[in-house]
């Protein structure tokens, strides 16, 4: 039924998915209104295979599509209960929490904390920073490994969940070709076997042609209550399709939201973290080259300073002479003091040994005269 649905005609499910319709008629409705010709035979052709009184075929009437049911939910289920989606969740929060654990902050030394600048070196915390962004750069391409893996994944449960959708629509289609044979069935009963039955119970007043007739109510009572059973597994198929694509978008959501991982913030987050290393090595060679620039001005002054005192110092002794006129000076007055000190020296001497030779002259008198007195006494005395 639905490969004989022309393009221009969507089937009810998906209408009633994609629309928000304002008219009041029923998926059911709008899919009898839809009916070809095709469906249309085949309805007939189940109602004439309903035998009126045979409740063992009236028991299994819709069993396999009901089984096929069944089967499908346990699809879904398996499905839902095999593809855990927590795994996905804890390596996108490994994913983020690496992305964070590298804090450009920490690669600036201006912005880090003060108790950090305090007992860390700025180049020991750049280096550490820099093997910290490298491990995560790691750690970082092993989980896109994985987030590849849940991505690939999703999308062949999208694709899956797709097949359980059109196999739903077409369970749904057969439900109502059979509720519809059914439903057909049960007003040929209504309207023309049980009025016959009735007349012929009536005319005949026999009692198992009244049974017959009251055979036959029952039987359509269960028919309509198998009818009510297959409405039943219909709305299970009516609540399917939405559960099946809110399974669908979520599922679509997380592979986009991995592929927008894979492809935007992890490519971006590295460029980040390169730049922002780039931009702090250029600001530690603008720092050294600032540093290179003052010392050399600083060396600079220094020599200027230097070169001022030395050239003035040096013109102070070229302008001065060999000998100061102060020690010219001072050396005269040595000089003259020397020989005055000499001559008096001198004049000293000369009256010392004046004395000397007096005195020597007196002794010398003295003792000639001592020697004369001796002589003359020992003279006297030989006499």
């Amino acid at each position: 039924m639905v490969s004989e649905r022309s393009s221009n005609q969507s089937h009810p499910l998906d209408y009633y998915m994609n629309n928000q319709s304002t008219d009041h008629h029923t998926i059911a409705e709008d899919l009898e209104i839809q009916l070809t010709e095709n469906d249309k035979q085949r309805i007939k052709s189940i109602s004439e295979q309903i035998e009126p009184l045979n409740h063992e075929g009236l028991l299994k009437y819709g069993a396999n599509l009901q089984q096929k049911m069944s089967h499908f939910s346990h699809q879904i289920l398996d499905d839902v209960q095999s593809k855990d989606m927590g795994p996905v969740g804890e390596t996108l929060s490994q994913l983020m929490g690496k992305l964070k654990s590298v804090n450009p902050n920490d690669i600036n030394p201006e912005k880090q904390s003060r108790l950090k600048r305090l007992f860390k070196r700025t180049k020991a915390s750049i280096n550490e920073v820099f093997s910290r962004m490298q491990s995560v750069s790691s750690q970082i391409d092993r989980i896109t490994i994985q987030l590849e893996k849940h991505k690939d994944q999703l999308t062949k449960d999208v694709e899956f969940l797709d097949q359980l959708y059109q196999q739903n629509k077409t369970y749904f289609d057969n439900v109502t070709l059979y509720i519809l044979a059914a439903q057909k069935k049960k007003k040929e009963i209504l309207t023309e076997t049980i009025p016959q039955l009735r007349e012929k119970a009536h005319q005949t007043g026999n009692q198992m042609d009244i049974q017959a007739t009251a055979d036959m109510e029952q039987f359509v009572d269960r028919l309509d209550k198998r009818i009510y059973d297959l409405q039943l597994s219909r709305q299970i198929a009516i609540q399917t399709a939405p559960q099946i694509r809110m399974i669908q978008n979520v599922n679509q959501a997380l592979a986009e939201k991995i592929q927008s991982s894979i492809l935007t913030s992890i490519p971006l987050w590295k460029n980040q973290i390169a730049i922002a290393m780039t931009l702090l090595r250029q600001k530690d060679a603008v720092t050294a080259q600032r540093q290179v620039s003052e010392t050399t001005n600083q060396l600079i002054q220094k020599n200027s300073e230097m070169l001022k005192i030395s050239t003035i110092e040096t013109a102070r002794e070229n302008e001065r002479g060999i000998i100061d006129l102060e020690t010219l000076q001072k050396t005269q007055q040595d000089l003259i003091e020397t020989l005055e000190e000499t001559i008096l020296i001198q004049q000293e001497g000369r009256q010392k040994r004046r004395k000397a030779e007096y005195e020597l002259t007196q002794m010398e008198q003295e003792l000639r005269e001592n020697l004369l007195i001796l002589s003359q006494k020992e003279k006297r005395i030989n006499q």
